[in-house]
């Protein structure tokens, strides 16, 4: 995901570039219009008391991204698309220039996310699909990490149970429909330090999820 150089001129103060189209009385741009900003972007689209306002389409000169949706007084805010500097895009809602709401942004590497956002962020019930292997999470994020209640899908078995700070945590199962039987038990985290390149280093601990297994039973069908 990358936002960098998706950052809109502001069109406030005396240094406006050029613009061709509606004004008002009090010579604000008003009403339809196209602008080329002093930075080379451009704008076509509705104004409202010099500001952009309603619907529109913004082009960035440098990087070739663009939006094409709603504004809110010189702001992203409602439904738009967003294609970004590396090729990602995203599909959805905004509020106050960020991303948030519902909304899918695809990746450049084919992976998908559709579901809620908060400023910016993963946040809320979604759906991440892996391109690669066409493994998918479903299930609870908070801050941009899988936090809560999910479901990990694979081809042949998923995993439902508890995550947190991005990892599976706490107690679930493995569901394997092809034998009809699930596997029941539980995510113990352990804290496994790292070496370092430089021998004065202090170690650097990460945190590893294990799988305990407590039980084997039939996959009952309702």
């Amino acid at each position: 995901m990358s936002d960098d150089g998706s950052e809109e001129f502001p069109e406030e103060g005396t240094n406006l570039g050029t613009y061709e189209g509606d004004r008002n009385e009090a010579d604000e741009r008003h009403g339809k219009g196209k602008a080329v900003l002093p930075n080379g972007d451009s704008y076509e689209g509705e104004y409202q008391h010099g500001m952009r306002h309603g619907k529109g389409v913004y082009w960035f000169k440098n990087n070739n991204a663009k939006y094409t949706g709603d504004y809110v007084k010189n702001k992203k805010h409602g439904l738009g698309d967003f294609i970004y500097p590396d090729g990602s895009k995203y599909e959805g809602h905004w509020a106050d220039d960020l991303r948030n709401g519902h909304g899918k942004y695809s990746y450049v590497n084919g992976d998908t996310y559709e579901g809620e956002w908060n400023n910016h962020t993963r946040h809320g019930q979604g759906v991440y699909t892996y391109a690669q292997t066409g493994s998918q999470y479903v299930g609870t994020w908070k801050e941009g990490k899988r936090e809560g209640g999910g479901e990990w899908i694979h081809k042949n078995h998923k995993y439902v149970g508890g995550f947190a700070n991005d990892q599976p945590h706490g107690e679930g199962k493995y569901v394997f429909s092809h034998i009809s039987c699930e596997q029941r038990g539980e995510y113990v985290t352990h804290e496994v330090p790292q070496s370092n390149e430089e021998e004065e280093d202090e170690p650097t601990i990460i945190t590893v999820a294990k799988w305990k297994s407590k039980s084997i039973q039939p996959l009952v069908v309702a």
